[in-house]
């Protein structure tokens, strides 16, 4: 099997971008050969996600309405990080607005692709342990609650549908997973 790319690029133009995102419509030779379109949606910033471990196993999760979904979620801490932000530092920063936490490590858990047939969404997850607590700075948009939980509670949210994100529910199973709470 070829790793090359299949496909052909014959016009690429943006039909609608903001601050987040650019959709892009190419007309594209497809891997037979025959003419069609793809769309594409560009972000323009990576998904960070972060997972904080207490001392005695706990973690915090964030509740929040999803404009998009109509829907209130439970969900782990988690944001964007703009280009000229790392994606350590887009950890440490939404986990303090969020929750009020600060972490003194910040351990990597995986990096991901999200709807990677129609998108070039990048998530980063991450692991923040040595926990202080203090006060959560969410931004303007944000109508958040934080719940401390036991990290088993939050494991079998996202096994049994109460977690549906899917950054949270990677991120929690991959630390049942590595036994890393």
């Amino acid at each position: 099997m070829s790793e090359k790319n299949p496909w052909v690029v014959n016009d690429v133009s943006t039909e609608y971008e903001n601050p987040w995102i650019r959709v892009d419509h190419h007309d594209v030779t497809n891997p037979a050969g025959n003419p069609g379109v793809y769309g594409k949606v560009h972000f323009k910033n990576r998904a960070v996600g972060v997972v904080p471990i207490s001392d005695n196993g706990d973690t915090w999760l964030v509740g929040q309405y999803r404009f998009p979904l109509d829907e209130y979620h439970w969900e782990i801490p988690m944001g964007g990080a703009p280009v000229n932000e790392s994606a350590e530092d887009c950890a440490i920063r939404e986990l303090r607005e969020e929750t009020g936490l600060q972490c003194t490590a910040l351990t990597l858990l995986s990096r991901v692709h999200l709807s990677n047939c129609i998108t070039d969404e990048e998530g980063i997850l991450f692991v923040a342990t040595g926990l202080t607590e203090g006060v959560s700075e969410p931004e303007e948009t944000e109508v958040l609650t934080v719940r401390r939980i036991p990290f088993e509670e939050a494991f079998q949210m996202s096994q049994d549908g109460r977690i549906t994100d899917a950054l949270s529910v990677l991120a929690l199973t991959q630390i049942r997973l590595k036994g890393l709470a």
